[in-house]
């Protein structure tokens, strides 16, 4: 091989794409979150998985679903966001 060029091994291209496959994998675990959102909805109050459009359980009353998201905020330890009619958060509550 001439001088001035450099040249890398299937080995070292093997190896760096392996790094690169581990290091997005780890990131992906990090980024996803039990934490519990107890949101106004419509007239109502709703449970919401951080992270999800889709609404866990509908609630009459804020109290039903404040219990409603601890019990799951226990179980993943994780943490209960509770926000105000105008969406403002209220309180949060950890269970780690």
């Amino acid at each position: 091989m001439p001088k001035g060029t450099t040249s890398r091994s299937w080995i070292d291209i093997l190896i760096e794409l392996a790094e690169v496959f581990f290091k997005s994998a780890r990131q992906n675990k990090r980024g996803r979150t039990w934490h519990q959102h107890v949101v106004p909805y419509k007239d109502r109050w709703a449970v919401r998985r951080e992270g999800n459009k889709r609404i866990t359980s509908k609630h009459l009353r804020q109290d039903t679903a404040i219990r409603k998201a601890r019990r799951l905020a226990r179980k993943y330890k994780a943490d209960v966001i509770i926000h105000r009619s105008d969406g403002s958060i209220r309180d949060r509550i950890s269970y780690d």
